[in-house]
């Protein structure tokens, strides 16, 4: 009995580590950050979202889209006369300044064209902040107030009679006109783009923290074996510089980085240029692109995340004593792929808090997660300064790794404050 609880408490000693522990409370504040993200969404979803209307019609129908759209929300831009151009530019413009949603344009032969059994044109210029799940709320709650002014003039019609019932019970029609991230594209709604943005902002952020787990877990991995297998010691009293095994391993685990980031973006190519949406839509036909500049970029941030995920699993790696305890140390490197892949599925990177913005840059995987979007929208700010950050990281990474090696302590498995003093 003694020699079983003796077992127990060494795995205990071994397994409970803060390479073990903190990953873990670092999740259960990320998912209990997202539970009230989601709960902050459910108070969104039920607040009055800003509007604009523009009013050209005085029928007894544009009365009805009127009155329903000034009880349902709140109207930060009305205009009824003069020229439409400019009362569109001009309401669009207060929006932006005041955080609202849509600008409705009721035109001048609405109500005529209802009673005429003519669908009545509804106008609707969506003013976009984001294409993550929780950022299509507020354009969500603009769509029921939409179908309720469609309802509210099918019951108008039924009850004068003598009326087609198929008419009556869509009597309005939209031209939809969605301005995001200074790109105006006509003929699509936000739930239309979000749903065209969906695939990548789902499946590319999966595909990068694969490879980074996989990659970072291979060279811990080896790590932990060379120190078991006593090869690290062997090649620790070669002839050789530490730096040069530094580089070499760093070099090697690159190269497979850079293979393994190949792969990835010719097969993503293929899959963005093929992949099409309902209604023949596909994101060329609003010009979101990616050209050969774009493709070189996206495939350098992966590349840089990729070597400073490698130069970061290095580091971790010389805390591990044997391969048992280096399977523990490829949590970190874990959560540090899952965090950016969760937010940026449910908030777009402009639309996020400025302290989860700077949290999101600072993790170094987030970058090519977030390259796509960013250039097919012409962002190149942030995927340059990405690109300028994560090579800084993989360096200071490199610098740290180097120096563990050149100490003896790098065969123990700890390393203490004496480490960073110069010998």
């Amino acid at each position: 009995m003694n020699h079983l609880l003796n077992i127990i408490r060494k795995e205990v000693r071994e397994l409970l580590t803060p390479a073990t522990f903190v990953p873990i409370i670092v999740m259960a504040i990320i998912f209990g950050s997202m539970g009230n993200m989601i709960g902050g969404a459910a108070e969104e979803a039920k607040e009055k979202p800003v509007m604009g209307i523009i009013n050209m019609d005085n029928g007894t129908f544009s009365s009805i889209v009127n009155t329903t759209v000034y009880n349902m929300s709140k109207v930060a831009y009305a205009g009824t006369s003069g020229n439409v151009d400019e009362g569109i530019e001009e309401g669009v413009g207060v929006l932006k300044e005041k955080g609202g949603t849509a600008l409705i344009v009721v035109p001048s032969n609405f109500s005529e064209r209802i009673e005429n059994n003519l669908p009545g044109k509804i106008e609707v210029y969506w003013i976009m902040k984001g294409a993550g799940i929780m950022d299509s709320i507020s354009s969500g709650v603009v769509e029921a107030i939409l179908q309720e002014a469609n309802r509210r003039i099918s019951m108008e019609l039924m009850e004068k009679g003598n009326v087609n019932a198929t008419f009556a019970l869509s009597p309005t029609a939209r031209n939809e006109t969605t301005i995001f991230k200074g790109k105006e594209m006509q003929g699509i709604s936000p739930g239309t783009i979000s749903a065209m943005l969906s695939s990548q902002s789902t499946m590319v952020p999966i595909i990068i923290m694969i490879i980074i787990m996989m990659a970072g877990g291979m060279v811990i991995s080896s790590m932990g074996m060379e120190k078991e297998n006593k090869t690290l010691e062997t090649l620790l009293t070669l002839p050789v510089k530490r730096s040069s095994i530094v580089a070499g391993k760093i070099a090697g685990s690159a190269i497979v980085g850079l293979v393994m980031a190949a792969i990835y973006m010719v097969g993503f190519r293929y899959y963005l240029s093929s992949f099409q949406f309902s209604g023949n839509v596909n994101l060329a036909d609003y010009g979101l692109v990616l050209d050969s500049w774009d493709y070189l970029l996206v495939g350098t941030s992966l590349f840089l995340a990729l070597t400073a995920a490698l130069s970061l699993c290095m580091v971790l790696g010389t805390f591990a004593k044997n391969y048992k305890s280096a399977q523990t140390l490829t949590v970190p490197v874990s959560v540090l792929a899952l965090i950016p892949m969760i937010m940026i599925m449910f908030k777009d990177f402009d639309t996020l808090p400025p302290v989860l913005r700077a949290i999101l840059f600072a993790i170094p995987f987030s970058h090519p997660m977030m390259a796509v979007r960013a250039l097919l929208f012409g962002d190149y700010m942030l995927v340059i300064s990405g690109i300028a950050y994560v090579s800084v990281f993989a360096l200071a990474m490199i610098a740290i790794a180097v120096r563990i090696f050149k100490t003896d302590r790098l065969l123990t498995g700890s390393v203490n404050r004496s480490l960073f003093k110069r010998r």
